[in-house]
């Protein structure tokens, strides 16, 4: 099921949350000229409860809580395995992805000792270290195509 931008924020709890997956972004043609899309297959999940919640920003430093960002894309979309999720007309630019499985449905990521409780994941399987991807790790170029993309769900606890 594919769903469309929605207007509810990415906790601020993100921030703190290390380790990723996600495949590479493949682009496939369309009209010259046109704004980009971006379809992600979201993986992993390990449960159905909850919510996905997840942002696209261009913002540096507004990555991974886009939150601080007013330019940023938000999307929330029923947490269900397979689920794919899209941002439709994506002016060309250069984006960071950012989500977690809000399990709970509370609207934040939950934690413990500083710990994600919940799944998370970024776009490009950006590297980390002691904490959250850095933008230029995670981003990816948007032009006049489709982008197709698999981000992977991880949980720490």
């Amino acid at each position: 099921m594919t769903r469309s931008s929605s207007g509810l924020a990415l906790g601020a709890a993100l921030v703190a949350a290390p380790l990723i997956v996600a495949a590479m972004p493949q682009v496939q043609s369309a009209p010259a000229g046109a704004p980009g899309s971006i379809l992600i297959e979201i993986g992993g999940l390990r449960s159905n409860n909850g919510q996905i919640m997840a942002c696209m920003t261009a913002n540096p430093k507004t990555f991974p809580d886009c939150q601080k960002d007013p330019h940023a894309r938000h999307l929330t979309v029923p947490a269900l395995k397979g689920e794919t999720v899209q941002f439709k007309d994506v002016p060309q630019g250069r984006y960071a992805i950012a989500l977690f499985h809000d399990e709970n449905g509370n609207g934040r990521m939950d934690k413990m000792m500083m710990l994600p409780k919940e799944g998370f994941g970024f776009s490009r399987d950006a590297p980390l270290v002691f904490g959250p991807p850095r933008f230029g790790a995670a981003s990816f170029q948007v032009g006049s195509a489709q982008l197709r993309t698999a981000i992977k769900v991880r949980y720490l606890l």
